[in-house]
């Protein structure tokens, strides 16, 4: 589980920067609100993901708390 936090520090970074950017930028939209809301659900799915082993799913999980940070990035920058 250590690992997990470690993980979870290393992702919130870059969701950190995808917040900024989307605030200061003033581009909140739906689309910019489900991918914070997916980030978070994806982050929240991947402790017992990781606890209990769930392979491929834990990879899966991960990417998709990724995939909604890039969405955020890209949303406010278009």
């Amino acid at each position: 589980l250590q690992r997990t936090l470690n993980n979870h520090f290393e992702a919130l970074i870059l969701f950190t920067l995808a917040v900024v950017v989307v605030t200061l930028g003033d581009q909140s939209t739906p689309v910019t609100q489900y991918a914070a809301w997916t980030y978070l659900a994806a982050r929240l799915l991947y402790i017992p993901a990781y606890a209990f082993g769930w392979r491929p799913w834990r990879s899966a999980i991960w990417a998709l708390g990724f995939l909604a940070t890039l969405v955020m990035l890209v949303a406010a920058l278009i």
